[in-house]
């Protein structure tokens, strides 16, 4: 479980981090056990009026493209730091307009054991060619539950952070 003050430390850490150009918005940062994801987000394209979506849809995708790459570099340098210091990988995304693109993450196996009614539920998806395997209808499962639930799943994780931070401040800790 990440506390308040571990995720307020990763936090501060890039913004203290980042280059002044990088953060003419704040960066979203989430963490989990294994990640830290960085999402940047750099300013939309400037586009004549009457463009179309398509135009304004691959302009996006260029100007993506062209950080990734212009950014590489220091991106990896400022990963690495981060990676020693905070004992995780690191993620980047980039935000320009409403389009997100992550550029690396970590797929990390979850295992589990499934009853029969699960994995009837994980064989539909396959059989019917929304997934190839039980794995990515899991996945995409999860996907669906986090996108439909995300208010609640954001209350309770606010919640477990909270227990958290109190376990820290405890006898013994």
């Amino acid at each position: 479980m990440i506390t308040n003050e571990a995720l307020e430390r990763v936090r501060g850490w890039f913004v203290g981090r980042l280059p002044e150009e990088w953060r003419s918005t704040p960066p979203e940062i989430t963490v989990d056990r294994e990640e830290i994801t960085v999402v940047l987000t750099i300013g939309d394209v400037d586009l004549p009026d009457g463009s179309s979506d398509a135009e304004r849809d691959e302009a996006r995708a260029g100007r993506t493209k062209a950080f990734r790459e212009d950014t590489r570099g220091r991106r990896i340098e400022i990963a690495r730091e981060a990676e020693h210091r905070f004992d995780r990988k690191v993620s980047w995304a980039v935000r320009v307009g409403d389009r997100t693109e992550l550029f690396t993450h970590v797929a990390a196996p979850a295992m589990t054991r499934l009853r029969q009614p699960e994995r009837l539920v994980l064989d539909t998806l396959v059989d019917a060619g929304v997934a190839r395997s039980r794995a990515e209808a899991l996945a995409w499962c999860v996907k669906l539950v986090g996108q439909h639930e995300s208010d609640w799943l954001d209350e309770l994780r606010e919640a477990m952070s909270h227990v958290a931070d109190v376990r820290t401040k405890g006898p013994g800790a």
